[in-house]
């Protein structure tokens, strides 16, 4: 069973992994069978979809900057809140997003990623219309 002060050593463990991207140690972090839902993406699941999104992200994503906090525990579940900032690597645009994560973990590794959140272009208004 995890504890608490494990759940946010594995939160500010996984936030350091995304600066630079260290992918091999991503993928290790996940079960071979994980389920990932992340923000409007179909469902998918197992390590080779994970690198795909990874490198894809890790490619487009130029100097991400990711910070990560932890938010609560409940038995095998840990959610955390997090912010980013970036520059499109195809657009040139500088890009913000935040979000909430759930992760279940199994066997010390992510079982399931479910990732809701927003991103926008800095300086826009919210893509939501909202003020």
């Amino acid at each position: 069973m995890l504890t608490e002060a494990a759940a946010r050593e594995l939160v500010a463990h996984v936030e350091s992994l995304f600066m630079p991207w260290n992918i091999p140690a991503l993928l290790d972090g996940f079960t071979d069978d994980c389920i990932v839902r992340f923000g409007d993406l179909p469902e998918f699941r197992g390590k080779a979809a994970l690198e795909r999104l990874f490198r894809s992200r890790s490619e487009r994503q130029q100097d991400y900057r990711l910070k990560k906090e932890f938010r609560a525990l409940m038995g095998d579940m840990i959610a955390n809140y997090w912010e980013g900032t970036w520059q499109d690597r195809t657009t040139g645009k500088q890009m913000h997003g935040r979000g909430v994560e759930t992760w279940l973990m199994r066997d010390g590794r992510i079982a399931v990623w479910e990732a809701a959140f927003n991103i926008n272009e800095v300086g826009k208004a919210s893509a939501m219309g909202l003020v």
